[in-house]
């Protein structure tokens, strides 16, 4: 696994690459507004701005920008994260999960 270096600073613009693990996998536009929908979530909870954002079948790129004094972006991934796995599960589409129960989307 990649040694990532989190820089963590307030109010920052920060800009991301998030693979799904299958990278011949076409869930993130045959289900986009699912996807959608989970950045909504966030955005209604935890305010921040999308700068910039491009969708492809099996990752996406996005820049951000957080409000001033706020640095929490892996909070903000996990729920999108979380909130789109759950709900394309709940769809139907069959994803593998591992041992403990977390699946491997």
């Amino acid at each position: 696994m990649v040694n990532y270096r989190r820089n963590l600073v307030p109010g920052g613009t920060y800009f991301f690459t998030v693979n799904l693990q299958d990278r011949s996998s076409r869930l993130l536009t045959e289900h986009v507004e699912l996807l959608r929908a989970a950045f909504r979530i966030v955005k209604d909870k935890q305010q921040f701005h999308i700068d910039a954002i491009v969708i492809l079948p099996e990752h996406l790129h996005t820049i951000w920008t957080l409000p001033e004094g706020d640095a929490d972006y892996p909070g903000r991934w996990r729920v999108i994260k979380s909130a789109f796995t759950r709900a394309v599960v709940k769809s139907g589409v069959i994803v593998e999960s591992n041992e403990k129960g977390e699946y491997a989307l």
